[in-house]
């Protein structure tokens, strides 16, 4: 099987103007794929779910229309994290309860993907039930961060950013309710977008109005990942949080040029969280470069002090309200992290949770009216460089020793409580070429604004075209 390995660099626009042009074919492209996993997958583990036979069969059916009327993504593959639903492919959760679940549905996602020309032929590794920022499971084993392959990939949707970092994906989509598509994005090297409340129509579970958990894109660059948040965007009468479509693309708004007026920049939302001195540095050098589009560049942030309790609660809660059948009937095939976050769900009062909801209304209007000042707010994705992988979660920061699994995740679940889109774009490296990301927001359903952004800031990095990379031995 003869395949052109140069289309792996290729970025997704370049690979779906192909597609259109008639240039490149879905199965020419998945035929690239499955020659680029079988040389480097093994060492990173990004994909460790395969549906091949059912990705051609999807491309053959998709190349009887004509070419230019296959839909946004035009027969581009697409990897689904292992959390979704993918009808007719083994979607375990990383869970040994699920280990052998092949569902006869797919999550109203992956159908509105597959509608705009998506082909689906890999499922994308998840730390159990997608809970603890570090991709490893009992079902598949960890994902290895392709830049130094002792370290981790994040999570949860580490698999997903691996996949892109080593040209096994040239898009992946992914799941974000603390930071899971934020934090692997920065870990990898690639750019990962937590989307608006609603942005992405997605099959609802134990409950029709759960909001700390949404649905987003990944890609190696800004305007790739625009274009996969267009082929995810829309309502869908299964989702009645779901928003329609915009007039205008997500991808022309990323292309439009438009740079930020006035930007604040935060190395740790007004303390909230220890930051390693080096993100710190990475990061603030990356924000200040806005001024050289034209932007004030101040140093502020809302006041977010209610984070750590607030998040702590209704994130405790979400995982009782979803998992406590499985808490009662197969505790003892459950991580212990996730263990602790049932049980804490369970003990929680009416009190408590009536607490952590006022709390998150206020800190989202204080948000609000930090917007009416500022475009744009920019913070480290990630309080560390990517960590060994054998640590099962950061338990220490700049001399902080945390207090449980979710706290090193502060800095992006404030900004999922407030109900704001989040960028994580490269920013930089630390003195031993680890990749850091910086987590640009923006006001509630402005991705638009956001993306423009991130674009102008990407040109101005410079850091553009860093991935793919062959997986590199530990350092």
């Amino acid at each position: 099987m003869a395949t052109d390995q140069t289309l792996i660099k290729a970025t997704a626009c370049t690979i779906v103007d192909k597609l259109n042009a008639g240039e490149v074919s879905p199965l020419e492209l998945l035929d690239v794929l499955e020659a680029r996993i079988a040389e480097v997958d093994g060492q990173v583990n990004a994909l460790p779910t395969l549906c091949f036979d059912r990705a051609r069969a999807s491309a053959r059916e998709l190349m009887k229309q004509p070419v230019g009327s296959r839909g946004l993504l035009a027969g581009m593959p697409v990897p689904i994290k292992d959390l979704t639903a993918v009808a007719g492919v083994r979607t375990t959760q990383g869970s040994l309860i699920y280990k052998d679940v092949v569902p006869a549905e797919s999550n109203i996602l992956v159908e509105r993907l597959e509608e705009n020309g998506a082909v689906i032929y890999a499922k994308s590794n998840t730390p159990e039930f997608g809970a603890g920022a570090n991709t490893f499971n009992d079902v598949f084993g960890p994902t290895l961060n392709p830049w130094d392959l002792s370290k981790s990939s994040a999570g949860s949707s580490g698999g997903a950013a691996a996949a892109l970092a080593s040209g096994t994906a040239w898009l992946a989509q992914g799941s974000d309710m603390g930071g899971s598509l934020r934090s692997p994005a920065s870990f990898c090297g690639v750019v990962g977008l937590r989307p608006s409340i609603g942005r992405v129509a997605n099959t609802p579970s134990a409950a029709v109005d759960r909001t700390l958990g949404v649905q987003g894109p990944m890609a190696r660059n800004v305007e790739d990942l625009a274009l996969l948040l267009d082929a995810m965007s829309g309502e869908h009468v299964a989702d009645p949080l779901s928003l329609p479509l915009l007039p205008t693309s997500f991808l022309s708004a990323a292309r439009s040029g438009k740079a930020p007026v006035r930007v604040a920049y935060s190395p740790d939302l007004g303390g909230i969280s220890p930051v390693d001195p080096e993100v710190i540095e990475i990061t603030r050098k990356a924000a200040m470069r806005f001024i050289e589009a034209g932007a004030l560049v101040e140093e502020a942030s809302p006041d977010l002090r209610e984070t750590h309790d607030c998040f702590h609660v209704l994130r405790a809660h979400d995982f009782a309200l979803t998992k406590v059948d499985l808490l009662r009937d197969k505790r003892e095939l459950l991580k212990p992290e996730v263990i602790w976050n049932i049980e804490e769900g369970i003990k929680l009062s009416f009190d408590d949770v009536q607490r952590a909801e006022a709390q998150r209304l206020a800190m989202m209007n204080r948000t609000l009216e930090f917007f009416k000042t500022y475009d744009l707010l920019m913070i480290p994705s990630t309080i560390v460089p990517p960590c060994p992988i054998e640590d099962r979660y950061v338990a220490e920061c700049a001399g902080h020793k945390f207090d449980n699994y979710i706290e090193w995740l502060t800095l992006v679940s404030a900004i999922t409580l407030v109900c704001c889109p989040a960028l994580s774009l490269p920013c930089g490296f630390t003195s031993k070429g680890l990749p850091v990301g910086l987590q640009i927001v923006a006001r509630p359903r402005a991705e638009a604004q956001l993306l423009a952004g991130a674009r102008v800031l990407e040109d101005i990095l410079g850091l553009r075209g860093t991935t793919p990379i062959d997986p590199r031995p530990a350092k």
